[in-house]
């Protein structure tokens, strides 16, 4: 469904399962003279389970302030059902920085669609380990920083990128779009759920280092890329999107990583894009993506 970014808020709800919440959460909103067009719901359990539900709805006549529709519906009906929510408006852009090392074709892609205008999202700056990419990425009229990182480094150069992040007024999310380094637990703690990485491997096989030599020396029939916000454990945070193609014996490492490629830029993408229209909740170590 096409509609006016400038008019359309979201709403996202996770709370315990009980008779009533749709025509609670519709019925508040109707009074309130919005209309909703479009919404998704789960249960995880008929009986006893976790109840998740998204909702865009249009506010040319909504009757109150921002604030005071949130205000009211926390005391109506979220506090009435337990409820973690959240609303946002589509026409408030939010902030994505992007680390990169040297591979830049997840890079390329989201900054393609940035341009294009189909990811709606301010990005303030690009940071790199390496100083590769600088020209490509200024191109688009983006700030591009460098800042080396080594075992010795470590601590420094994320205090220097956080610095950059912090840069009133900040950035919202991250994206990790083949960034060959491994965030601190410290660093990934200021932003959880909101750094999203692409892993060049159909997790959770071939964790860590060089998956498509890991694949090709198993012989493997599929490989694939996954999309995945960032824990402090490597490469195990909850999974938002995921694809795979077909190999056979008759591929190597090269043409495995040439394959894996356009996959892990389209998951990539996918995935930034329903994170920036508010389609995923996190459950635990999973992901509810209305998508």
């Amino acid at each position: 469904m096409t509609t006016d970014p400038d008019t359309t808020a979201r709403l996202l709800i996770a709370c315990p399962d009980r008779p009533g919440i749709v025509s609670a959460v519709t019925t508040f909103l109707y009074h309130h003279g919005v209309n909703i067009t479009e919404l998704d719901q789960h249960s995880t359990d008929p009986e006893g389970g976790r109840f998740f539900m998204r909702l865009e709805f249009q506010t040319p006549h909504l009757d109150v302030s921002r604030n005071a529709l949130a205000q009211a519906f926390g005391d109506v009906v979220g506090r009435r059902f337990d409820m973690q929510w959240h609303i946002s408006y589509a026409a408030d852009r939010p902030r994505m920085a992007i680390l990169v090392s040297k591979h830049d074709h997840a890079l390329m892609e989201l900054l393609w669609r940035w341009e294009r205008g189909e990811l709606r999202v301010d990005i303030p700056v690009v940071i790199s380990n390496h100083p590769d990419l600088r020209a490509a990425v200024e191109r688009f009229g983006v700030r591009f920083e460098h800042v080396p990182i080594d075992t010795a480094t470590h601590a420094q150069a994320e205090a220097r990128m956080l610095a950059l992040l912090d840069e009133p007024p900040g950035v919202d999310f991250i994206v990790l779009a083949r960034y060959m380094r491994i965030l601190s637990p410290n660093f990934v703690a200021r932003y959880p759920n909101r750094i999203i990485n692409i892993h060049h491997s159909f997790l959770p096989a071939f964790v860590g280092a060089d998956p498509y030599r890991q694949a090709s020396e198993r012989g493997v029939k599929i490989i694939g890329a996954t999309a995945h916000y960032v824990t402090s454990e490597l490469d195990q945070g909850p999974i938002i999107e995921q694809d795979t193609a077909r190999v056979s014996h008759r591929h190597e490492v090269a043409d495995l990583r040439h394959l894996g490629r356009d996959l892990e830029r389209q998951v990539l993408a996918r995935a930034v894009r329903w994170h920036v229209e508010d389609r995923i909740i996190v459950n635990g170590n999973k992901t509810i993506v209305f998508a």
